[in-house]
């Protein structure tokens, strides 16, 4: 069988992504698999418009927007995309180097070389998704034409990148350049964050732990609207529920939750020392973290979580006249709450760190997590907040660590005597 001519096949794939240019998914095929994919759609393998065929046997397979490539081919491929890239993206620097006439930039060579431009580049990044040099040049073309339509065809063409390479770094920041350019003038902003936030959800199911995934759902909080904030942040709790080892989700939570005590922070209709809505929402949050950490033993996500939520009742919801010996009917809700706050820390702390006899790590790595926050929680808790916190002797923690995780012996003794003097 002959070799692949590099040319041939990038020309057919640029064929290809310009007859459809609403591909949204890319995958990387052996050659053995072309015939039982159609099979599986119940369509032929002889197809007109589905198989891409050559003399070397079959390469592409286009349906649906969806865009299948062998493997067979890729690294002769990824040769002629990337030289056909070099050579466009030196003659459009070369043209552009010292013009600084607007209309000569926008002669007809101009627009030639525009085009070729994002062609090779779209093949290239398809291939190798963090090649930067390919990324920043589209960034010069965008930048130039200032085209809407251009603008959403980016935010397509990157879906298609990151529906392969979910991690890449530098699509995800081009998505997030692309919003940054559009935010200022388009009408459906809040639409866009709901599908970029779904966006996330999918590729977050496909690659677990994708912290830039995860991160890029982050930065969407500050252009949400304050509804679609506490929608996402009552939609994202089931998902969190079933991937309690993921941080990433937890963090993403508590991006919405600092969002919405900002936002409760600068209204004029709330009271800027007390909203009674987020002071039940985060009661409600405590108490469904305290059911998962239960539940599903040693999980530092969780604990981490947890560390977060009480450095937010902390800081906007305790007191500094905080008093537990005043009787209950004098106090406040806020200082009644933060006292059975506290009340269930102890008690999740001695549960905690119980060891039954079993072989299990988890019950050591979940005794070893209980016992490092309540050596954070004495640090962060003066004794008129916290008397019962401040009885649990830290050298009662360090025995219990060295018990539970006796590899790491020497890092707990090195621990300070914290609040020891309390």
């Amino acid at each position: 069988m002959d070799e692949p001519d590099p040319l041939e096949l990038l020309n057919q794939l640029e064929g290809i992504l310009e007859s459809d240019p609403l591909i949204d998914e890319i995958g990387f095929i052996h050659p053995s698999q072309f015939a039982a994919l159609d099979e599986d759609i119940g369509t032929p393998s002889t197809s007109v418009g589905s198989v891409r065929k050559s003399t070397f046997g079959t390469v592409f397979w286009d349906r649906d927007h969806k865009l299948g490539i062998s493997t067979k081919v890729l690294f002769p491929l990824y040769v002629a995309a990337k030289n056909a890239f070099v050579e466009a993206y030196k003659n459009y620097k070369l043209h552009c180097r010292d013009d600084k006439n607007a209309s000569t930039c926008s002669s007809f060579s101009s627009l030639s070389l525009d085009s070729e431009l994002m062609k090779h580049s779209r093949a290239l990044l398809l291939l190798s998704s963090d090649f930067g040099t390919a990324w920043n040049s589209r960034k010069l073309v965008l930048s130039k034409k200032q085209s809407s339509s251009m603008f959403m065809n980016e935010l397509v063409f990157s879906s298609a990148v990151l529906s392969h390479s979910p991690k890449s770094e530098h699509t995800w920041s081009q998505r997030r350049w692309v919003i940054k350019m559009i935010a200022g003038n388009c009408s459906n902003l809040q639409e866009m964050m709901d599908r970029e936030s779904e966006l996330v959800k999918k590729l977050a199911e496909r690659s677990k732990m994708n912290y830039r995934a995860w991160n890029h759902r982050c930065w969407l909080v500050s252009y949400m609207s304050g509804e679609q904030v506490l929608q996402e942040f009552n939609m994202s709790r089931e998902w969190a529920g079933l991937h309690v080892a993921d941080n990433s989700c937890f963090h993403y939570r508590a991006r919405l939750m600092l969002r919405l005590f900002e936002e409760s922070r600068h209204s004029k209709d709330q009271d800027a020392s007390f909203n009674p809505e987020l002071h039940e929402l985060l009661k409600d949050e405590f108490n469904w973290v305290e059911k998962l950490i239960k539940r599903y033993v040693g999980r530092e996500a969780l604990w981490l979580h947890h560390r977060f939520l009480l450095t937010c009742w902390i800081r906007f919801f305790v007191r500094s006249d905080h008093d537990r010996s005043l009787p209950s009917d004098q106090r406040d809700i806020r200082t009644v709450d933060f006292d059975m706050i506290i009340d269930n820390e102890l008690e999740l702390f001695h549960s905690c760190t119980i060891v039954p006899d079993s072989d299990f790590e988890d019950y050591q790595a979940q005794a070893t997590f209980a016992a490092t926050y309540m050596m954070w929680l004495k640090k962060q808790l003066s004794a008129t907040l916290a008397i019962d916190i401040q009885k649990v002797e830290t050298s009662q923690l360090k025995s219990l660590l060295t018990n539970v995780c006796p590899e790491k012996s020497l890092l707990w003794n090195s621990l300070p005597e914290l609040c020891e003097s309390t």
